[in-house]
């Protein structure tokens, strides 16, 4: 916890406001500068060292939490009036060799934790792309004003994972998103670990890619319509925008690149969606056997360059009496 903090008077007409903290507990104590700049977009600079008293086996670093109840991708709680209910609708990531990645949050059934290995990471934040009122409906609290929170290190992070956690709810009153820097580093007691960073809480992201980027992810049940299902798939459509897909036209050779962990992927097409301006990239996923998570990826490649933004998704199957109970024989 935080035991103390020391505010700096501000000089006369700065946007500026320095504020120092002690953090303390039976596992760690440390010391943190935040610099907040109150001008147009929020910024905030954080700098802080720590120092363990015994090892840590799981430091998170630039912490952050959110909620996601229901959304265009994951409606296992379906009893609400509204159509989508969270706070953020993404996780976005900029890695260490410049690959921009947007995970979809979901809101699973059991406890999920997922570590996206990589080094010296450019930034990452959870991310509410949505701004649609429509999409909400909630004249009450608002959704679809919510802000986004981009993390930019300072310095070289070196070898680590951001992980996020899902932890399911059936209230939007509960933060059940967490996402935060892992460090592969081993935390020791005798020594000092010093970080830095700087916070962005704005409405898009300052530092985004000039690739197009994922708008919507919808799921439900695969197959061909109007002929008999001989098994089990999930479909996926992912709809991207932006970049330089509005100047594409559908004969241009657009490929969806999938690829998944486990299953079979069918069915993939990638076609123009001109009310959008962008294109949508569908495929199924036929799970086999598998009833544990699976973990899928996919962009949009035209002459064998990237399109978009990395789309990476996890889905759990449903138990196999519940896929069987959709083929028709």
């Amino acid at each position: 916890d935080f035991v103390a903090f020391y505010l700096q008077k501000p000089a006369p007409e700065s946007t500026l406001l320095t504020v120092y903290a002690l953090l303390d507990s039976p596992s760690v104590t440390g010391a943190y500068r935040f610099i907040i700049d109150v001008a147009s977009t929020l910024v905030m600079d954080v700098d802080f060292t720590l120092y363990p008293r015994r090892r840590i086996e799981r430091l998170g670093i630039a912490p952050g939490t959110s909620m996601y109840l229901v959304g265009e991708n994951d409606h296992r709680v379906a009893d609400d009036w509204r159509p989508q209910i969270h706070d953020s609708d993404g996780l976005q990531m900029h890695t260490g060799v410049g690959e921009w990645i947007w995970r979809p949050l979901t809101n699973p059934a059991h406890l999920q934790v997922n570590s996206y290995l990589d080094d010296n990471p450019r930034g990452f934040g959870l991310m509410q792309r949505d701004h649609n009122f429509a999409d909400y409906q909630d004249d009450g609290v608002w959704y679809d004003r919510r802000p986004s929170c981009w993390v930019a290190p300072k310095g070289a992070w070196g070898k680590g994972a951001v992980m996020l956690v899902e932890i399911p709810t059936i209230d939007e009153t509960m933060d059940n998103i967490v996402a935060f820097w892992n460090p592969a580093e081993e935390i020791v007691p005798g020594r000092d670990y010093s970080y830095g960073y700087r916070l962005y809480w704005c409405r898009e992201n300052p530092f985004a890619s000039r690739l197009g980027h994922v708008q919507a992810t919808r799921d439900g049940i695969g197959g061909i319509v109007g002929q008999k299902r001989s098994e089990f798939s999930w479909r996926f459509v992912i709809d991207f925008v932006g970049g330089d897909l509005p100047m594409l036209v559908a004969s241009d050779k657009v490929r969806a690149v999938v690829s998944t962990s486990q299953g079979q992927v069918q069915l993939v097409s990638a076609r123009p969606l001109l009310p959008l301006k962008g294109w949508r990239a569908m495929f199924d996923l036929v799970p086999g056997e598998a009833v544990e998570p699976i973990n899928l990826r996919l962009f949009l490649q035209l002459d064998g360059q990237a399109l978009t933004e990395t789309w990476i998704y996890q889905y759990t199957p449903p138990p196999l009496a519940v896929q069987r109970s959709y083929v028709q024989t």
